[in-house]
């Protein structure tokens, strides 16, 4: 058995141990369980991803809870040994939870947090930046600089796609996605084509208040159209992003065929989930249509990349650092936290899991309660009134 080197003991007369798979930012989580005489324990090992068995290790013979990472595999194996030690409940510091069989903690009658609410700008503004950059050719002129490939100002030098007055496409306009949609039809003056299952209903009031300002001061207004179907987006759109969930439904999303009805300028990218792109399919059109560009921030086999994409001068990679900004990452450890500790002292289930601010204000005790249980419902955990 796999046994971490490095231990990092915070609190250790602490009446209850919480474990931390990996160091977090910030330390106002460590102290909010501190202050609940909680003993801290995060595993400082030299590993970027624990296997089960070093999760094992780290769970020992007594543990009342534990946070994780999305990229540990939580399934029946820790989630029984969590039980055996007496553990009630295990957050991810995320708000996905692919890695985690939800059924399998139901049965040992494990809590799952995840840390949603927190996530929405920092991860918009990153789909911004791609577009920005896959558009502009940031990151392959950036590489020709220096090289010290330049020698002089050149007509056809890294020429890009202007944004304004091209029709940016979203698919899933929920938090993020609209978020995502506001920052381009302000910031470039983009028209909006969206497909989502529900109408979004304040991104559209948002982009008619935007067209009607512009109209009023003499420019071209914005518009917004609610596509019928994926594939209306994936034709139309200049710059396309996708927010959508990952399941059945959305694997593979972005495939050969799907990829064919896109513009050949057309530039995709993904904050989302990887497999919702066919990552082979798409190195292989990138190939074929070198000024088609995207944006990727997630990756169908994570942490690898599919052969030939790293050598995709039209391909922007970065390592799914959508929600590292200093404010999101720290509050995603404070909620973690939080959902671990709700568990162990009894607390309700805070009713609103997208309304963190409470939770995130260092001014004033956070709220007795949960800030999100994922499984809530199926373990017959009560909601707060707060």
């Amino acid at each position: 058995m796999a046994k971490p080197v490095s231990i990092e003991v915070w609190n250790p007369s602490g009446k209850y141990r919480v474990v931390s798979t990996k160091p977090m930012p910030g330390t106002r989580w460590i102290n909010l369980l501190v202050e609940q005489d909680c003993r801290v324990e995060i595993c400082t090992q030299q590993k970027t991803i624990l296997s089960v068995e070093d999760i094992i290790a780290l769970i020992g013979d007594k543990c009342d809870g534990v946070i994780g990472q999305l990229t540990e595999d939580w399934g029946e194996t820790l989630f029984a040994a969590l039980s055996r030690a007496g553990g009630k409940a295990f957050s991810n510091m995320a708000v996905g939870y692919n890695n985690v069989d939800v059924n399998a903690a139901n049965k040992y009658g494990v809590a799952i947090g995840n840390t949603p609410g927190v996530l929405t700008e920092t991860t918009a503004e990153l789909a911004a930046s791609l577009s920005l950059a896959a558009a502009r050719r940031i990151v392959e002129a950036d590489g020709f600089m220096r090289a010290g490939l330049y020698d002089g100002w050149l007509p056809n030098l890294f020429v890009g796609n202007l944004l304004k007055g091209q029709t940016v496409g979203v698919i899933g306009a929920g938090r993020i996605g609209s978020a995502y949609a506001r920052m381009m039809v302000e910031g470039f003056k983009m028209n909006l084509i969206y497909y989502d299952l529900y109408q979004a209903t304040r991104l559209e009031k948002f982009v008619t208040a935007y067209g009607q300002f512009l109209k009023a001061n003499g420019e071209q207004p914005v518009t917004w159209r609610r596509a019928s179907s994926m594939d209306e987006v994936l034709r139309e759109a200049d710059v396309i992003s996708l927010h959508p969930i990952l399941d059945k439904t959305t694997y593979h999303l972005i495939n050969k065929e799907s990829l064919a009805t896109m513009k050949k300028e057309a530039v995709l990218v993904n904050c989302s989930r990887g497999p919702v792109i066919d990552e082979v399919a798409l190195v292989e059109h990138l190939k074929q249509n070198p000024m088609f560009r995207v944006g990727l921030d997630v990756f169908e086999d994570e942490p690898y990349m599919k052969p030939g994409l790293a050598d995709m001068k039209n391909a922007v990679v970065v390592p799914h650092i959508a929600s590292a900004s200093k404010w999101t990452r720290e509050g995603m450890a404070t909620l973690a936290a939080l959902n671990v500790l709700g568990k162990i002292k009894g607390y309700p289930i805070w009713g609103n899991p997208n309304q963190v601010e409470p939770f995130l204000n260092e001014s004033a005790p956070p709220p007795l309660a949960s800030p999100s249980i994922v499984n809530a419902k199926a373990l017959g955990l009560p909601v707060s009134k707060l």
